[in-house]
Order: C-alpha cells, then sequence, then structure tokens
C-alpha cells in the first residue's frame, strides 16, 4: 500500500468545490515559485520585501478577497480561507501580511466607512498599491482594549488624535492608519470610535519592533500618535463602541483557523518526507513504531483542525457565524497547530532546528499566532460564556 496523505485520509477534496480548489492552488503555486524560495531567508533576515509582495498579491485578487466592490474579488469566506491556508503553509508572517490588509484594515473601511472613505482607499488597497494597518493594541492594552488610552479630542471641527499602539503588523510600510481612540464627550459621540489616518499626516510615526523571534518575515509596528490632526470626515461614521473593532477581529480570527492548518500541514508534510527518507539502525525512520505513533496522532489532529474549519467556512458563508464559533476554531486550530510542529521538530531531530526545514519557523511564527487576534485564553473564555452564559472576564 503506498503512501497517502491526510487530506486523502480525510476526504478533504470531497468537501470543496471547483472554485475553492483552484483558488486554493493558485495560491499555492505562486507561494511555491514566489516565496517559499527565499521565505528563510526574510525569516532570518527580520524582513519583508512588503512593498513588492503587495503589488503581486494584489494582482492575484488576495487583498480584500472577501469583500465586495472597490476593485475586491468577492469570493466567498471558504475562499479566502483556503487561501489563507496555503498562504500560512508558507510562513505565517505571509498569511499575516494578507490577513491585516484584508481582514482588518480594508474590512474596517468597508464595512463602516463612508462612501468617500471607501473609494479613496480601498481599489488602491485591493490592487496593492496601498498599505494599511490597523491600530487598536496599545502596550498595556491587549486583551482588554476597550481599557485603551489612546483619545481622541474635538478641536473646533477637527479631531485630535494622541496615544501609542504597539504591535501593529504593517505600520512602518503602510499609506494609512485604521486607528481606535476613546473620544471626547465634546464631539456628541462617546466611547471608541475608528480614524482613517493617512501616514504622513503630521504627529504620525511608526516605528519598527525588532529583536522578535517569532514572525520575522513580517513588520512589526509602534504607532506613536502626538496630537495628530484629523479633518472630522476622518471618523469611521458607522463604528461607535467596541462592535467596530470587535467585528474586524472576527474576520482576522477566522482567516487564522484555517491559516494554523496549513502551518502544520507543511510541518506534517516535512516530517513524513523527512521520516521516510531518513536511515536509523538500517531502516526509515518512519518504520519505527514510535515515529508512526506521533505520525498517526498529528495526522488525527490535522484533520479535524481541516473539517473545523471547512464546517465554519460553511456556516459563515451562510450568513450565521458567531463569534464564539470563530474563537472555538482559533483555539483549537492554533493549539493543534502549535502542537504538531513542536512533535514534528522531534522527529526531524537536531535538523529540525536549522532554517533548511520550515518546522522551528512554523513552530516559532504559531507562539504569535497563539497570542495574537486573542490568546487562548480569552477564547475560552468566550467559548466557556456562551456554554453557561455566565462572564467570567471580569
Amino acid at each position: 500500500m503506498g503512501a497517502t496523505t491526510v487530506e486523502d485520509l480525510f476526504g478533504i477534496d470531497r468537501l470543496l468545490t471547483d472554485d475553492e480548489k483552484a483558488i486554493a492552488r493558485t495560491v499555492a503555486d505562486f507561494g511555491a515559485k514566489r516565496l517559499r524560495p527565499h521565505v528563510a531567508d526574510w525569516f532570518e533576515a527580520g524582513t519583508l520585501p512588503a512593498r513588492d509582495l503587495a503589488v503581486e498579491l494584489g494582482a492575484l485578487g488576495l487583498f480584500g478577497m472577501h469583500l465586495d466592490g472597490y476593485g475586491c474579488a468577492g469570493t466567498t469566506a471558504t475562499q479566502y480561507g483556503l487561501a489563507c491556508l496555503e498562504a500560512e503553509a508558507v510562513d505565517s508572517g505571509l498569511r499575516s501580511f494578507i490577513s491585516v490588509q484584508g481582514s482588518l484594515a480594508m474590512f474596517a473601511i468597508h464595512r463602516w466607512g463612508s462612501e468617500e472613505q471607501k473609494q479613496r482607499w480601498l481599489p488602491d488597497m485591493a490592487a496593492g498599491r496601498a498599505l494599511g494597518c490597523f491600530g487598536l493594541t496599545e502596550p498595556d492594552f491587549g486583551s482588554n482594549p476597550a481599557g485603551m488610552r489612546t483619545r481622541a479630542r474635538r478641536d473646533g471641527d477637527d479631531w485630535v488624535l494622541s496615544g501609542t499602539k504597539m504591535w501593529i503588523t504593517n505600520a512602518p510600510v503602510a499609506d494609512v492608519a485604521v486607528v481606535w481612540a476613546q473620544t471626547d464627550a465634546a464631539g456628541g459621540s462617546r466611547g471608541i470610535r475608528g480614524f482613517v489616518v493617512p501616514t504622513d499626516t503630521a504627529g504620525f510615526t511608526a516605528s519598527e519592533i525588532r529583536h522578535k523571534m517569532s514572525l520575522r518575515a513580517s513588520i512589526t509596528g509602534e504607532i506613536v500618535l502626538d496630537d495628530v490632526r484629523l479633518p472630522a470626515d476622518a471618523m469611521l461614521p458607522e463604528a461607535e463602541g467596541m462592535r467596530g473593532p470587535l467585528s474586524c477581529l472576527n474576520e482576522a480570527r477566522f482567516g487564522i483557523v484555517f491559516g494554523a492548518v496549513g502551518a502544520a500541514r507543511d510541518c506534517v508534510n516535512t516530517a513524513l518526507d523527512y521520516a521516510g527518507t531518513r536511515e536509523v539502525f538500517d531502516k526509515p525512520l518512519s518504520g519505527f513504531q514510535l515515529t508512526q505513533g506521533k505520525l498517526a496522532d498529528m495526522a488525527v489532529e490535522l484533520g479535524k483542525a481541516y473539517l473545523l474549519a471547512i464546517q465554519l467556512g460553511r456556516i459563515k458563508d451562510g450568513g450565521a457565524i458567531a463569534p464564539e464559533q470563530v474563537s472555538l476554531g482559533k483555539l483549537n486550530n492554533v493549539r493543534e497547530a502549535i502542537a504538531i510542529a513542536r512533535e514534528c521538530r522531534t522527529i526531524l531531530g537536531a535538523n529540525g532546528i536549522t532554517l533548511e526545514y520550515p518546522v522551528i519557523r512554523h513552530a516559532n511564527n504559531l507562539e504569535s499566532v497563539l497570542t495574537y487576534e486573542g490568546t487562548s485564553e480569552m477564547h475560552q473564555l468566550m467559548i466557556a460564556k456562551a456554554l453557561t452564559g455566565q462572564d467570567a472576564f471580569r
């Protein structure tokens, strides 16, 4: 009996339409030809050629691909998820690049922005001519973004923003930032509001965060807002309170549900190939029972994560997905993906710690994925709140 794949074991192809498979192949082919030959070097150097890649990814239609109009492809959620899966199979930083542009910055403008804001930014962002970032997290406020200290005060007809945002993907290379801030009472709009901020606005600076050991093929920054003066129409008119930023986070989390499967699959496939060619005591490593036990267990968890992602994609395409369902997918799939990456590293032995193989890179990246867009603990609480009706956040 010949070797088979996890997808074959679970009959994954039978669950996907021809269009879904075509999108996955397109992204996988682009990843194989354009990204995989360079990603280890980008990771080691702690950089990403964001501008060059943006135009290429835009030409493929990957930015805001699940949005309608304004140059966006208008795909289904499942098609978008499969694109994320194939992007993260190359590297989590690359999927994050796509997610932040499309599911955070573009989605915020598309869902909550004015028509003028949409026309101004979305076509260029979809094409990769303009890059966006999403300023929510602060140095002291990650899991509790409602406590943010960034303030927007009214001064005549203008808004003036002051504060700091931290761990903001794409910030140092972005042309526009969607920034969330507490508003004052004078503007008649108490609570958190979003603002579309061109990054060349006076008082806006974004410095790159270096010395990361995770998501190194990704550009991360700190945003400082020093009395950034904006016109009244810079505010996202439809977003008031935490509903706005949380809706964007759910979009990004959905991409992670699929993306984590891609990282785990790449690790399993690497381990299978390595174990099949590495000889130990005169036979392939894959012929030993302990190794086979590891591979079988990982295949089961990878397949279940695949099925969960597809199920959530179908629910989202039906328009009925709930935040706790996205939390379920994010919690399970990232948690299992990082466990798979660590286990695969043991199969590769000392070779598993080098960038000649992708496993340690995926493992390091997944440490960040485990944390951002809601930690595992926060998603546990969201799921448990749905189950019990009790809010344990406070």
